[in-house]
């Protein structure tokens, strides 16, 4: 089935089972999800109504409204409240007999049987690494904390190439860790850095997930905030989220 747009809302099947757990137990197990891209970066999953375990939904009498889904009724789900909305009426046919599970509220998801982190998995972005000879030099305040030759570039879709880099070439002095830990579901848990005092410009990866497992203890630096030369050339700096 061809991918559906109205307005800015992209809808797409998907041939992955989807499973979601809460309170220890699944409470929704489809292979006949639909992505639905509410936000530009990544899909939602929306679950047709009977694929949900029985008994478990409970409309919390409120709703909330979206200009292109329509009315959505709020609906407790196992006791959890607020943890899904329905768009009986939705001016999107598609999404009518469909349940939109609060992606945080679940303890767990799983596409086939790998459990699944932040979000659904976009189909469109891709993440390659590749080992690279170029030479990247790291500059934060007129000082010099990343010299490389060996540096491992991460390209993933919609961001600027990422310059993974061994810690033996980077002055560990300068780096101070911080209490902050992300997550990615293409990557998996980043540890931060502060860099001369500036906080959170480096990260790393220490267990990546398997397809960017080339970059597990490599130290990345945010492109947007550091000077990063490249091959002797100063690279400008890009406009993204992290900017």
């Amino acid at each position: 089935m061809e991918p559906v747009q109205r307005g800015r809302v992209r809808l797409e099947p998907t041939a992955k089972r989807v499973r979601a757990y809460l309170n220890g137990r699944p409470v929704a197990d489809t292979v006949r999800a639909l992505m639905v891209w509410e936000s530009p970066h990544y899909p939602t999953y929306y679950i047709p109504l009977e694929d949900l375990e029985e008994g478990l939904l409970e409309p919390d009498g409120e709703t909330r409204h979206s200009p292109s889904r329509g009315e959505g009724a709020v609906h407790s789900v196992d006791g959890k409240k607020g943890a899904a909305l329905v768009y009986a009426e939705s001016p999107i046919e598609r999404l009518r007999d469909r349940v939109r599970l609060d992606w945080d509220a679940m303890d767990a998801w799983f596409e086939e049987d790998v459990e699944v982190f932040v979000h659904a998995r976009d189909p469109y972005t891709r993440v390659d690494v590749l080992e690279s000879s170029r030479h990247v030099r790291v500059e934060v305040g007129g000082v010099t904390v990343a010299d490389s030759h060996h540096p491992k570039i991460l390209f993933e879709t919609g961001l600027p190439a990422r310059y993974y880099l061994p810690k033996t070439d980077i002055r560990l002095d300068l780096l101070e860790p911080t209490d902050t830990v992300t997550r990615c579901p293409y990557k998996g848990w980043a540890e931060y850095w502060s860099v001369a005092g500036e906080k959170d410009l480096a990260w790393s990866y220490r267990t990546p997930l398997r397809e960017s497992g080339e970059v597990a203890g490599l130290v990345s630096f945010y492109n947007e905030k550091v000077d990063i030369y490249l091959d002797g050339v100063l690279q400008e700096r890009p406009k993204t989220p992290f900017s």
